[in-house]
Parts: structure tokens; C-alpha cells; sequence
């Protein structure tokens, strides 16, 4: 596999989460339960952590959300949970921060929007009050930028400068520039009010596809900040996984991101997790990092009349997902290994000895019989009502004879 190499950037510690070009891409996620509800929050938190999530993000826009926070990060340290909280503060951050004292210690990350703190250009009390409480408390602050909250001030003084071109830029340039220089802007004025580069995190949100890889693109050659990734308000179901794993995959190919979140609107019954399970997707199918190990199956067609192809395909992802959590104690590296459960002859054989281990089943009219691979050659054939049972009974024993100690 061809290796993308990934911009330059420091190293930023978020507690004990090392983020940068030198470390793995890091995932992130945010829980939507009220921070004042310190129970819901820490649950929900939990759920997020025993997913995958590296770092998780809470709301804090109150006195009570700031006091349930403290009371759900001394939970979760009680219980031995080290993942890094980030607080997410907008509008009255500085006010919340400099009267929480406490909070300000326990949080390991503050998130800050320029367009809703207050501008950094012109020198505000607000934004310069969190980057010094930030700085004494050696925590790390990401500078967000949101097209749905852009700095006011700075857009109407680009867009007036705008029209006074003899070529002005559209609308949508005019609004990139604005989105770029708020990021710029303020994360200069963090590093001169004593915040160190290697604490500092850049995040530029959008939630069209074209306009997210456009700005990235902007960012990544104007600086060597570490990026946060994310395609805002992307929606909810298949939409908004398509449009972020699309808008993702394109600036990970290019080199850029050091950690990334899906956004999407919640589904009723839908564990708030999958934003995290979407993520480890994007990053196992580029190559980047590896949770599970990866099932190939075929789609189906009219040779496969058949569904136990896609019984067994299915029965066996279940089965892994099942053994994982004791699989990554016993077998180390086991998330790397490549499972093919094939439908028919045509492709079945080849895919499966491509596979560390693969079955190819007989289809719709070939012979009742279904060849085994391992390491490319075909070690036995399965047949009657237990292949399933049988194949499984392999796995395990393949799995045992190639990860174990």
C-alpha cells in the first residue's frame, strides 16, 4: 500500500493523548446529554470511550454545566478512565473558566470560537482572558472556526475591502478568506499571549464538501498547527456519513488532519457511538490505523440464489466483534488480520487467498462444497450444515496460531 504522508506538525498533549504527524490520527467525539446532568454525561461518555473515542467533548454553558462537569470528570478518574475531556465553550468561556477554577484544572482541552468568544483581532478581554488561564493551567486550546459563526466584524471589513477591488471575489471567496484569516488571526494571538505551539489545535468547520477541503487545503499551507478535522452539521443517516467520510478521505489522502470527529444528527435508537465507529472506518480503510479486524464479502448476484453467504458473512463479523475485547489482550495485532467470505466461484477463490484466511461458498449451481484458505492455499473443503460452526472453530485456531504470545 502506497504511504500518504502527512504534513509536519509538533506534537500536542492532551493529557495522555500525543496527537501530530509522529502519532496516530486521533478520534474525537462529543456527547449531546446535558453537562449539568453529571450521570447522563459520564454514561454517555463511557459509551463513547468503550467505542474507540480518544477524546471526548462536552458542553459548557453555564454555571450548572460547569459544575456538572466537575462532578463527572471526578467520576470518571474514579473510576480509572483517563480519556482527556475537552470543554467546549462559547460566548461566556472566560467568565465560566476564570469563576470555576476547578474546571479549569480538571478539563484537559479547551475549545473556543473566535466568532462566538469574541475577536481576537481587536484585542478582547474575553479571548485573551481563556489563552492565559489556558497557559497557567498547561492545557490545550483548539481555535474553532465555524462558517455558521463567523467573526462579524472581520467579515464585514473584508467584504467592505471586497468591493472596493477593481475585480472583486465572489461571495464564497470573500468567506473563505474569512474563515482562513479568523483561524490565522487567532491562533497568533494565542501564541503571543504565551500559548506554546505544541499546545495548540486548528479546526476550520463547514458543512458543504467542497468548501470543508477547500479551507483545509488553505490552513495546512499556511501553517504546521496540528488539524482538527470535521465536516459540520453534516446531517444524519446514509447523507451524513457519505458526505463526511467523502470530505475526510480527501484531506487524509492529501496529508492533512491529526484528528478527526464525524458529525451526525442523532437517530432515535441509534447509539450516539456510531459518529465513533464511522471514524475508525474511514481511518481502517485508508490504512491509517487498524480496530478490527476486516471482513470482504461479495454483494450478491444472481449466481448466489443463496442467502447463507450472507448469513455467514454476517455471522462472522458478529463473532469477531464479539471476541474483540478478549482477542486485544490475548492476541496483539489481531485488528490487522483479513477475513474473505466469498458467495460464489467467480470471484470467492481469489478474493479468499488474497485474505489471511477465507472461505469461498458453492453459489447458487456449482459443486455443494466450500474450499478454506489460509496464506493464500486452499487447506480443506467444508460442506453439509456446519459450515458455519466449522469455519468459525478455524478461525479461532488460525487466530491463536498467528497473534498469540
Amino acid at each position: 500500500m502506497p504511504k500518504i504522508l502527512r504534513r509536519k506538525t509538533p506534537a500536542v498533549k492532551i493529557g495522555k493523548v500525543l496527537m501530530g504527524s509522529d502519532h496516530p490520527i486521533v478520534i474525537q467525539s462529543m456527547t449531546d446529554t446535558p453537562t449539568a446532568d453529571a450521570d447522563a454525561t459520564f454514561h454517555q461518555t463511557v459509551e463513547l470511550v468503550e467505542a474507540g473515542s480518544e477524546l471526548v467533548r462536552w458542553t459548557i454553558n453555564d454555571d450548572a454545566a460547569a459544575q456538572g462537569a466537575i462532578k463527572a470528570i471526578k467520576s470518571l478518574r474514579a473510576f480509572h478512565i483517563t480519556t482527556p475531556i475537552i470543554g467546549d465553550f462559547h460566548f461566556n468561556g472566560h467568565a465560566l473558566l476564570t469563576k470555576h477554577g476547578e474546571l479549569a484544572e480538571l478539563l484537559d482541552k479547551y475549545r473556543i470560537n473566535p466568532g462566538n468568544v469574541a475577536s481576537a483581532r481587536k484585542d478582547d478581554d474575553n479571548f485573551s482572558s481563556i489563552i492565559k488561564i489556558a497557559v497557567k493551567n498547561n492545557k490545550a486550546v483548539r481555535i474553532g472556526v465555524n462558517w455558521g459563526s463567523l467573526d462579524k466584524d472581520l467579515l464585514a471589513d473584508l467584504m467592505d475591502k471586497n468591493a472596493r477591488l477593481a475585480k472583486p471575489k465572489t461571495i464564497k471567496e470573500v468567506m473563505y478568506d474569512t474563515v482562513v484569516e479568523s483561524a490565522m488571526d487567532s491562533c497568533h494571538r494565542a501564541l503571543d499571549l504565551g500559548l506554546p505551539k505544541n499546545k495548540l489545535v486548528v479546526s476550520a468547520k463547514l458543512s458543504i464538501l467542497q468548501d470543508t477541503v477547500e479551507v483545509y487545503q488553505r490552513l495546512a499551507e499556511l501553517c504546521d498547527y496540528c488539524l482538527h478535522l470535521g465536516l459540520t452539521e453534516a446531517g444524519g443517516g446514509v447523507r451524513g456519513v457519505t458526505a463526511s467520510v467523502a470530505a475526510l478521505s480527501i484531506l487524509l489522502q492529501k496529508g492533512i488532519g491529526d484528528t478527526l470527529r464525524v458529525s451526525l444528527t442523532p437517530e432515535p435508537g441509534v447509539s450516539r457511538a456510531k459518529e465513533v465507529e464511522v471514524c475508525q472506518e474511514i481511518l481502517q480503510a485508508m490504512g491509517f490505523r487498524f480496530f478490527i479486524p476486516s471482513v470482504t464479502s461479495c454483494p450478491g448476484c444472481g449466481r448466489t440464489k443463496s442467502i447463507y453467504f450472507q448469513e455467514l458473512a454476517q455471522s462472522i463479523r458478529d463473532h469477531i466483534s464479539s471476541r474483540m475485547q478478549e482477542w486485544r489482550k490475548e492476541y496483539p495485532g489481531v485488528e490487522t488480520l483479513k477475513v474473505a467470505v466469498m458467495g460464489c466461484v467467480v470471484n470467492g477463490p481469489g478474493e479468499s487467498k488474497h485474505a489471511d484466511i477465507g472461505i469461498s461458498l458453492p453459489g447458487a449451481f456449482e459443486e455443494p462444497v466450500a474450499p478454506v484458505y489460509i496464506d493464500g492455499e486452499k487447506i480443506l473443503m467444508l460442506k453439509g450444515d456446519k459450515i458455519k460452526e466449522e469455519f468459525i472453530q478455524i478461525l479461532e485456531s488460525f487466530v491463536a496460531r498467528r497473534f498469540g504470545k
